[in-house]
């Protein structure tokens, strides 16, 4: 058995080399002066399974140029770089690991939350940059009170449900919008639940996002749910940086439409530096002050974390070529049955 271990990002493949065993051959694909080795065409036809580590591309080469290969990981949660429908039509069952991060994910929601409306980073600079006349307070603009605010989420999955769970113990209403999950389930975890988009933004003190970015999501959160907003609002987005539109977003900012927002993706990852709101945050212009925290792309990230992604990951392929086990399958509606 032969895997592929695409992009690889990791200083060394010693976790996948423990987790497969003596069951298979890892190929790794490495840089060199920057830019990703291609994968030689020969060995791609002799290969069963990938793991493709970076979100937002899709592996080096057609599907076509992979007869082989039965499973294909995206390791992490996004697979929204990779063409389900040719990977489907090529008999390749592509998965991704949805649960390797959900503790981190969701603390680091709340963290952003809290940075903002405790004032953390605000009184920590005004305190840096003179220990005298910053210790103050007052002075960090989106300070509230937590205990009875509705705290909204849009998507109620995994990481939704779990970021929900610790928003409540600080005294929080729990609040969501997802259209796919059944009736009732507002019940069961005994929250309110939001018809529309617009609906729940403008009943909720922060919004936090945890939906999958897809056409459906892009820009889901625009000018025309923003101008919804509850006065006040604050937004969370550790889900996908395409779910946000920042040109939406600064314009909101700039207006007092809402008042902060905590970043962890962006729709152009690193930050790009000439967009109106990441310039007026860098240079540190007044009206933005205290009012927004970018960190990068790292709300999943913690050690434990990326073992367990990088052993799920190996897991998952040697299950589907064992077995043929779909669990965690993203591209089901498209998969063709190999011949026996």
């Amino acid at each position: 058995m032969r895997i592929l271990l695409s992009q690889f990002r990791h200083p060394d493949d010693r976790i996948e080399r423990e987790a497969i065993g003596s069951e298979g051959e890892l190929i790794v694909q490495s840089v060199n002066d920057g830019a990703w080795c291609s994968v030689p065409k020969d060995a791609r036809a002799s290969i069963d399974g990938i793991i493709h580590s970076p979100p937002g591309t899709d592996v080096d080469g057609p599907p076509s140029e992979y007869p082989n290969v039965k499973a294909l990981v995206r390791s992490g949660v996004g697979f929204d770089g990779l063409n389900l429908e040719a990977w489907g039509r090529n008999g390749t069952a592509v998965f991704n690991v949805p649960d390797y991060a959900t503790s981190e994910v969701a603390d680091h929601a709340i963290a952003l939350m809290l940075s903002l409306t405790r004032g953390v980073f605000t009184y920590n600079d005004a305190i840096r940059a003179d220990p005298a006349t910053g210790w103050t307070q007052g002075i960090a603009p989106a300070v509230r009170r937590l205990r009875g605010a509705v705290f909204g989420i849009v998507g109620l999955g995994r990481i939704g449900l779990a970021t929900a769970i610790r928003a409540r113990a600080f005294g929080m209403r729990i609040a969501f919008h997802d259209p796919y999950l059944p009736s009732g389930m507002e019940i069961a975890v005994d929250t309110q639940r939001c018809a529309s988009l617009h609906e729940l933004i403008a009943i909720s003190d922060v919004v936090s996002i945890h939906a999958p970015s897809n056409e459906e999501t892009r820009g889901l959160i625009g000018a025309g749910a923003l101008a919804h907003a509850k006065p006040g609002l604050v937004l969370v987005n550790t889900a996908r940086g395409s779910l946000v539109d920042l040109d939406a977003l600064h314009d909101a900012l700039r207006t007092r439409r809402i008042m902060a927002a905590g970043l962890d993706v962006l729709p152009t990852e690193p930050a790009d530096s000439t967009h109106p709101l990441i310039n007026a945050w860098r240079r540190g212009e007044d009206w933005i002050n205290g009012r927004l925290v970018l960190t990068p792309h790292a709300a999943f990230y913690s050690p434990s974390s990326v073992i367990d992604m990088r052993v799920k990951s190996v897991e998952t392929v040697l299950r589907h070529i064992r077995s043929g086990d779909l669990s965690n399958c993203v591209n089901r509606e498209f998969l063709v049955r190999r011949p026996v």
